[in-house]
């Protein structure tokens, strides 16, 4: 055992080696640095905390190659899959870890959720046993498309989804009544797209080749749920299908009224009449359909709607439970700062979104952006500690009293406001 860590064990050591070993400030192999962080996250009263925002902020690079190599010690890759302190990004390194013991993975299995289960489903150390199989399979936060997918796997057969379509659709667009003009299977998101937006799609796609095959068929299902997203396409399909008539002709009226005016009033009299069905536009039936629209479409249509479609497309695709067809929306070229705002604020997107929206230099910049995403309790730890240090004083003491937030978050949130509300210092 590291010399160092035997001093720390032995409580050796003085009250200012600590902080540098709880601030990852020692002088020590990188491996070694980790252990005694992990040592002082689990044991130290004082500066447990400390280290634990060391850990939650450790270079990237780094930690990934200490998550994959097997040699690692146990306490550190213990530390790494518990579920308080799993880096999305180091993720599917630990699960194909061979020293990561298969109970821990059991234990994920049964609790983790939406992304970290996606994850699980794609390793083949986990798809290698059937134990850790059966834990997924009785994961209560499973989505009906994990579900398939797991069981699939525990059956030994291949996942197939005969009726994706009917499935991803919402109930009230399966069975659409004749008169209502039904979307063609084949419909292509939009009609025009500027030369800019086309290259960055075919772009997107190349980039993401591999990530895409590996989806394969998977529908679309949104984070959260679908209400949400049917109440948007609702009020949307409302507006473009109840907008009155510019005239009505006389000899479409009603008997025994006197205008066309009086025939709108009275629509319910006369079933004969059914003005919505009369004045409404097929094109704004097909565009208020926003969500029967998504549902006929796989991943690389979803990807070309959500780089190339409208505001409403789009902020419905950045909650696809599908990871990459979410990050599609991000790299858009059309999506604007405001957007980006909004879908900071979000609990109903993949960590990953949250995630990804700071590592655009564009979006970094814009502190409204960085304000939500801290304030955001769905945004990862890791990303949340990077980016307190651009906060302003008075979000400072606001986040401090936020319980939504981690007590993490609170804590180092308070301790900043009071470091910055010195005298001399901003």
């Amino acid at each position: 055992m590291a010399r160092m860590l035997d001093l720390i064990r032995a409580a050796a050591v003085s009250q200012h080696q600590m902080m540098s070993a709880a601030r990852g400030a020692l002088r020590v192999p990188t491996e070694e640095m980790l252990e005694i962080l992990v040592y002082i996250a689990e044991h130290s009263k004082i500066f447990g905390e400390q280290a634990r925002f060391t850990l939650a902020g450790w270079d990237e690079p780094s930690a990934k190659a200490i998550a994959a190599n097997p040699n690692t010690p146990k306490e550190i890759l213990d530390y790494w899959v518990a579920p308080k302190n799993i880096r999305t990004t180091l993720f599917a390194l630990l699960l194909e870890n061979p020293s990561v013991e298969m109970t821990k993975l059991g234990e994920l299995a049964s609790a983790s959720k939406g992304e970290l289960i996606d994850l699980m489903i794609a390793s083949p150390r986990v798809r290698n046993s059937r134990q850790v199989l059966n834990d997924l399979g009785g994961n209560h936060n499973l989505t009906g498309a994990q579900a398939a997918r797991v069981q699939a796997l525990i059956e030994g057969r291949d996942y197939v989804e005969p009726e994706a379509e009917q499935q991803a659709a919402p109930p009230e667009t399966q069975a659409l009544p004749s008169s209502v003009p039904q979307p063609a299977p084949n419909i292509k998101p939009i009609e025009a797209v500027d030369p800019e937006t086309e290259k960055a799609v075919s772009s997107f796609i190349t980039e993401h080749a591999a990530e895409i095959a590996a989806e394969g068929d998977k529908p679309f299902q949104a984070i959260g749920g679908l209400h949400e997203a049917e109440v948007h396409a609702e009020a949307t399909a409302e507006s473009t299908a109840i907008l009155p008539a510019p005239s009505t002709p006389p000899a479409l009226a009603p008997a025994g009224t006197s205008t066309g005016a009086a025939a709108v009033a009275k629509p319910a009299l006369d079933n004969k009449a059914p003005v919505r069905k009369v004045h409404v536009d097929p094109q704004n039936e097909l565009r208020g359909s926003v969500l029967q629209k998504i549902g006929k479409l796989d991943i690389k249509g979803r990807i070309q709607l959500a780089m190339k479609g409208t505001k409403e497309e789009r902020s419905i695709l950045v909650r696809d439970g599908t990871k990459i067809v979410a990050l599609a929306v991000l790299d858009s070229p059309k999506i604007s700062d405001g957007e980006v705002e909004k879908f900071a604020t979000q609990k109903n997107v993949l960590e990953a979104v949250l995630r990804s929206i700071p590592m655009k230099r564009r979006f970094a910049k814009n502190y409204a952006v960085v304000r939500n995403l801290v304030f955001n309790p769905r945004t990862p730890l890791d990303v949340s500690l990077g980016l307190m240090k651009n906060m302003l004083t008075a979000d400072l003491k606001n986040l401090a009293g936020n319980k939504e937030v981690s007590e993490t978050i609170r804590k180092l949130a308070l301790r900043m406001f009071k470091q910055k509300s010195e005298p001399g210092k901003g």
